[in-house]
């Protein structure tokens, strides 16, 4: 959630979103190497309320996403100016300058990176809904986190902290990414203007690819004990068959049934799983036709929530 390298061109101001608008964001951020800065002016809102809804539905997510990644690398101030002060939970102990204490520079290097691209999908989401944008809601990285983990590991894994190390801090991720591709998969069919569903598309590719490297570094250490005796190989199935449970089934580990690897969850024609928004709910809020809770404490902002 591609960038078609087009020309832009000078054209008259309209009241949306344009394509050159979605294009430029693509070309500096879509691939998550550049961010839109805040003072930038604002781009019109969507026409329609639909596109309006979707798009804020997604700047949730990724308000949460950015937390996560953020958090890991000292920079979470840098989204507490962004769409209000609502509070940001982290674990005790995190150092919130420097971030957690990576050991492995791979995964350094992937986090920051991530970090850079989550909070520029935040900036464009927000700077292109302008004032319809959502503030952020109150965000949990701390508790949401510690049940997901006892409730992933059927309460053999206590105290689960994805800021801990490496490793925990990659079952972090793997909760999160799998989620967004699937979400703004699932959200493509209610968008109806192309400019938008262009810029959302560009959004899920980055997304694809940060799931992609996250569960090609969890394979390469699947035999590894996690905690609780557990391989990190089965710590990652039963957070896919958590997700699962709750989230339409649309979900798989790092293998297959048949012992294949799996890098891309896809479905038996190797097209990628789509989500309802209800069904992302469900994943976020940690429990089915809940309303509010888990990583969103008092629910999601906007229309869809």
């Amino acid at each position: 959630m591609t960038d078609l390298n087009l020309k832009t061109e000078d054209t008259a101001q309209t009241t949306t979103l344009n394509r050159r608008a979605a294009l430029g964001f693509l070309g500096k951020a879509g691939l998550g190497m550049a961010a839109m800065g805040l003072a930038a002016p604002a781009l019109a809102a969507p026409a329609k309320d639909i596109d309006g809804a979707v798009l804020n539905f997604a700047l949730n997510l990724e308000y949460l996403e950015a937390a996560f990644y953020l958090a890991a690398v000292g920079r979470l101030g840098e989204l507490k100016k962004i769409g209000g002060g609502a509070a940001i939970r982290v674990p005790a102990g995190l150092d919130m300058a420097r971030g957690m204490q990576f050991k492995d520079s791979t995964v350094q290097a992937m986090a920051n990176d991530i970090a850079e691209d989550e909070l520029s999908h935040v900036k464009f989401l927000y700077g292109a809904l302008g004032k319809g944008a959502v503030m952020r809601p109150v965000l949990d990285l701390n508790g949401a986190f510690l049940a997901a983990g006892s409730a992933a590991s059927g309460g053999a894994i206590k105290g689960f902290n994805p800021y801990a190390n490496d490793l925990f801090f990659l079952h972090g991720a793997f909760i999160f990414e799998d989620v967004g591709v699937t979400a703004y998969n699932g959200a493509a069919t209610l968008i109806t203007n192309p400019a938008y569903l262009q810029a959302a598309a560009g959004i899920l590719a980055v997304e694809a690819y940060h799931g992609g490297a996250i569960r090609t570094m969890l394979y390469q250490q699947r035999q590894i004990t996690a905690a609780a005796g557990l391989y990190v190989g089965q710590v990652v199935q039963a957070i896919s068959n958590l997700r699962g449970k709750v989230g339409g089934g649309k979900d798989m580990g790092l293998t297959d049934n048949a012992g294949n690897a799996v890098f891309a969850p896809a479905d038996k024609n190797a097209i990628a799983y789509g989500r309802s928004t209800r069904e992302v709910l469900n994943i976020v809020y940690l429990a089915p036709g809940a309303n509010k809770g888990g990583f969103f404490p008092n629910g999601l902002n906007g229309a869809i929530k």
